[in-house]
């Protein structure tokens, strides 16, 4: 069976009419309850809405409008979550940038996206007008209407990593987060006297998505850190008391570093989400032990808005697997003809949903290879169970190729983690003259914890084939991780090149 031929009335339907993920939308609108808050200041949602429409006059003071693009280039803040909802206030949509880009890289992304204002802080030698985030209006001139944005206006152009030739800008519109935030929404029961940690650069749709506009649209609230930091998350957590936050891998790694015996009670705490990366269930098991909450691993794309799977709140969670699909989304898996395959056989990971992207801006090739029938081709490889739970096992441009056997560095960097010392791992293909590729890892410890090479390649011989034992393994202090967190194989395949040179 073909993905032309499948039947997509078994996805349960979204209530997503209204736009809810807008403030002024929100079940909360236009009530002095809490909507957002950073270390300097806090908003309710009349507050938020006053302070987004002041926004929003000036920018079309500046012939800001319909069809245009705003950059926003800021640190976590509710000054940048002001400017975003301002711009689209006035039908524009926004390019969150990551404040610590370079020059070369802010300007490819002002180009691409043909913004016309970037709002941030400092004086970049950009072509483009720049507005400081101490100049934003906060207080609007005249009334405040219901600004006219239908689903279909672009809201988000999002880069992706690069980690295949330029980045790319996914083209999101108000249906696809709307649809987002119903789906989240529905999937970990959030309401009014929810509140997200909000711990994920805003650049990110993790962020953006699971952190802002889920809680939003159910008439919560969002907590706002800058940046991570371990102290400075327990004290957020102590402080702000929220009911859930959504991090990566990489976070829960550092929170279990952190001693037992510092570990303060966080009663308010109901769940975490971890996604945006592989996750080693035991990390997970040692995250949900240390905070005595269910951790719900998920995964998702940029191309997908956010997330498209997730472990149930309520009901069995696999460890291992990133869950059953999210309310109102479809996923199936591919062999390499496009047909689909049965549970328990391997092939390419496909998603139908509400909240898969328009398409890459001003690259209809690119979209064409990517977009069929309205599904998304997303370029991981996985397995659904009986259960339609599904396992990642690796992306196919990270696949190793080992005298024409295909190794999934996924399955490599999972047994690793099996071993007690071990808390981090990743693995990536060495050039090899007879076998062409063989398999290679960066390994972290556990604070404390003492091993060797020769112990850890005699841990993955004892659960591994041959061919699948790493030819060298190397333990470091930490994995090579781009700004959001996410290992940067990429940039390990480029560091091994130059060493290898």
């Amino acid at each position: 069976m073909s993905l032309d031929e499948l039947d997509t009335r078994t996805t349960t339907p979204l209530s997503v009419s209204g736009l809810a993920h807008l403030p002024w939308r929100s079940p909360s609108a236009g009530t002095g309850r809490p909507a957002v808050r950073d270390v300097t200041e806090e908003l309710s949602y009349r507050g938020l809405e006053r302070r987004a429409a002041a926004c929003a006059e000036q920018f079309a003071a500046r012939g800001i409008g319909r069809g245009d693009v705003v950059a926003i280039m800021l640190p976590n803040s509710v000054a940048f979550l002001a400017a975003m909802l301002g711009a689209w206030r006035v039908g524009a949509a926004v390019t969150p940038v990551n404040p610590t880009f370079t020059e070369r890289e802010l300007r490819y992304q002002l180009d691409d996206s043909g913004a016309r204002l970037l709002v941030t802080s400092g004086a970049p030698a950009v072509e483009v007008e720049t507005l400081a985030p101490a100049d934003l209006a906060r207080i609007p001139d005249g009334s405040i209407d219901d600004p006219t944005i239908t689903p279909d206006t672009l809201a988000l152009l999002v880069y992706t990593s690069g980690s295949t030739g330029q980045p790319k800008g996914v083209m999101l519109d108000h249906a696809n987060l709307n649809a987002m935030a119903a789906s989240l929404r529905r999937h970990i029961e959030l309401g009014p006297d929810d509140q997200a940690l909000l711990v994920l650069p805003l650049f990110h749709v993790n962020s953006l998505c699971v952190s802002f506009l889920a809680p939003i649209s159910a008439g919560g609230s969002v907590s706002i850190l800058e940046r991570f930091a371990p102290g400075t998350f327990l004290d957020a957590v102590q402080r702000y008391r929220p009911t859930y936050f959504s991090a990566v891998p990489a976070i829960f790694a550092r929170l279990a570093e952190v001693p037992r015996e510092q570990i303060p009670r966080l009663p308010s705490l109901r769940l975490a989400i971890c996604g945006a990366a592989p996750a080693s269930p035991e990390l997970l098991a040692l995250s949900e032990k240390r905070f005595g909450i269910p951790i719900l691993e998920g995964y998702g794309l940029t191309e997908a808005t956010c997330a498209s799977a997730c472990n149930p709140l309520w009901g069995e969670r696999k460890p291992g697997t990133v869950g059953r699909a999210l309310p109102g989304q479809q996923i199936a898996i591919l062999d390499d003809e496009g047909r689909l395959v049965p549970p328990g056989v391997r092939g390419e990971v496909a998603i139908l949903s509400p909240t898969v992207m328009r398409g890459y801006l001003g690259r209809p090739d690119a979209t064409a290879e990517v977009m069929r029938g309205g599904w998304l081709r997303t370029g991981d490889i996985g397995i659904l169970d009986e259960d339609a739970y599904l396992t990642l096992v690796d992306r196919a441009k990270d696949m190793i190729i080992r005298g024409g056997e295909n190794l999934y560095p996924k399955e490599i960097e999972a047994f690793l983690a099996t071993h007690p010392a071990v808390l981090e791992a990743a693995v990536i293909g060495r050039p090899d003259p007879v076998y062409g590729e063989v398999p290679i890892a960066d390994v972290v410890l556990h604070p404390g914890e003492v091993v060797t090479e020769d112990q850890l390649r005699a841990h993955c011989a004892e659960g591994l084939t041959k061919i699948k034992v790493p030819a060298e393994i190397r333990i470091v202090t930490d994995l090579a991780r781009n700004p959001v967190g996410k290992v940067d194989k990429p940039a390990m395949r480029r560091a091994l090149a130059a060493a290898t040179a």
